[in-house]
């Protein structure tokens, strides 16, 4: 039976997220298609042939932009089976079975995907969901990506390091999270919960993606130290069998902190950036954010980082309700004095608060205070902040950062928006801190693709993926 599988946005990355599937839907017979719509165009005679087109929704840019190509499938093929899968699918489950889909899953899908397959290829009536709950998070044993059916590496994201430049592999050690944090997209699927690929599993898609030409290989893990221990006996494999492999992965505050004697290893291996969800610096905005941890424990983390030889790359959430103009100002000044300017991409500081169905952040008081109804369009609560010169600055950094990221400097870029910040405080611009040039001579690595999440796009972001 003709299977597609279709990916919108993953980020800049050849999905994760098809190849796995790819492998076990191979494995039970199907005859398997995969489409990336992030670097090629709709595969429309592929449409037409498929029986179960499955449409891969990792995170909320992904969502939006597969909601835009569905009428075009279903005018293509009206009878195929249409299912939504990835950690967003569940989350939006009623807006997407409203524009057709017929099978919503989440978590750890590729069983659950697998299962509906097989009682259509039986000729079996699937019905939603079938026998499958829209969430699993039952243990899998995974198999070894199938990267076959997708366009090569080069067509992806790439890092430049020391001047040169790598392309990006990507694969996932771990899924989900063991902490709550309210505003993540993570926590409404795994619910403190998180599930490993084995090791074997995780590095033979590495082997195959260096073979492929992969230079540096990127973990899509909400947090590499969910399991420190799985983290670092990964590490430690990629590194003895490819000494000159790069990596980058994602660590939380706090577990950088509770692991800081694991820097130093993770530099030794290769791992040249680290993400940090830092998201703000104000103690109250962490507090009802539950982030876990406080601004000391940031700069705590930002002085380990540099011990270590480890660049960290925070990001933040710096639009949210509980934002004031003078808190903007501090949020650029610790940028600035704690010389990261270079290691934060510009489109972080136009980042506005997300909040989805599902968020825990809708059960806090402090949000409830903002909330107005649910934006279909946007898959989102709409939120208006009390003080609308905080809207009107939102704009205009959003507008700076679409307008400018590619033909300026991080400095230039900050610089920018440090005067505009001043100015809807009502204060002359100061001068910059003089942290703000720490670390100007020594390039960060620079990434194609910025990281973002929890977080509402620009428009300007979903018009260029």
């Amino acid at each position: 039976m003709k299977t597609l599988l279709v990916s919108t946005y993953d980020l800049g990355h050849q999905p994760f997220g098809l190849a796995s599937p790819a492998a076990w839907l191979r494995e039970a017979g199907a005859a398997v298609t995969c489409n990336d719509l992030a670097v090629e165009r709709l595969d429309r005679p592929a449409v037409a042939e498929a029986e179960l087109i499955a449409i891969y929704l990792p995170m909320h840019t992904a969502t939006r932009l597969a909601a835009e190509i569905v009428p075009e499938i279903r005018s293509l093929n009206p009878r195929a089976h249409l299912c939504f899968f990835g950690l967003y699918a569940p989350m939006n489950a009623a807006y997407l079975r409203d524009i057709g889909g017929d099978t919503i899953l989440g978590g750890e899908f590729e069983a659950g995907l697998t299962a509906l397959y097989r009682r259509l290829a039986a000729g079996g009536i699937a019905a939603r969901n079938g026998d499958n709950p829209m969430i699993s998070l039952q243990k899998q044993r995974f198999r070894v990506p199938d990267r076959g059916a997708l366009p090569p590496l080069e067509r992806y994201a790439h890092v430049v390091l020391e001047g040169r430049r790598r392309t990006i592999g990507y694969t996932e050690a771990s899924r989900g999270c063991k902490h709550l944090c309210r505003h993540c997209p993570v926590v409404p699927v795994y619910g403190g919960r998180f599930r490993v690929v084995q090791p074997e599993v995780v590095l033979a898609d590495i082997r195959a993606q260096v073979a492929a030409g992969a230079g540096h290989i990127t973990f899509g893990d909400p947090d590499f130290f969910n399991g420190v221990g799985h983290a670092m006996r990964i590490a430690h494999a990629l590194h003895g069998e490819f000494p000159d492999l790069t990596y980058d992965v994602t660590i939380k505050v706090e577990h950088l902190l509770g692991h800081a004697d694991k820097l130093a290893t993770l530099a030794g291996t290769g791992c040249i950036s680290v993400t940090t969800a830092v998201e703000s610096v104000d103690d109250r905005v962490l507090d009802i954010l539950a982030k876990g941890h406080t601004r000391a424990d940031v700069e705590d983390v930002v002085r380990l980082a540099g011990e270590a030889g480890l660049t960290l790359s925070p990001t933040f959430v710096p639009f949210t309700p509980w934002m004031t103009p003078g808190g903007y100002l501090d949020l650029l000044r610790f940028v600035a004095e704690n010389g990261l300017v270079p290691h934060v991409a510009p489109v972080q500081y136009a980042m506005r608060l997300l909040v989805p169905e599902g968020s825990l952040l809708l059960e806090t008081p402090e949000m409830q205070a903002h909330l107005g109804g649910f934006d279909g369009a946007r898959l989102s609560y709409r939120w208006r902040h009390p003080e609308p010169a905080m809207d009107a600055l939102h704009e205009t950094v959003r507008d700076i950062v679409s307008a400018g990221e590619a033909a300026r400097t991080r400095h230039e870029m900050f610089a920018r928006i440090w005067r505009h910040a001043h100015q809807a405080a009502g204060r002359r611009p100061a001068k910059l801190p003089g942290g703000a040039r720490t670390g100007a001579d020594r390039q960060p690595p620079r990434f194609s693709e910025p990281w973002y999440c929890c977080a509402e796009p620009t428009e300007t972001q979903l018009a260029g993926v």
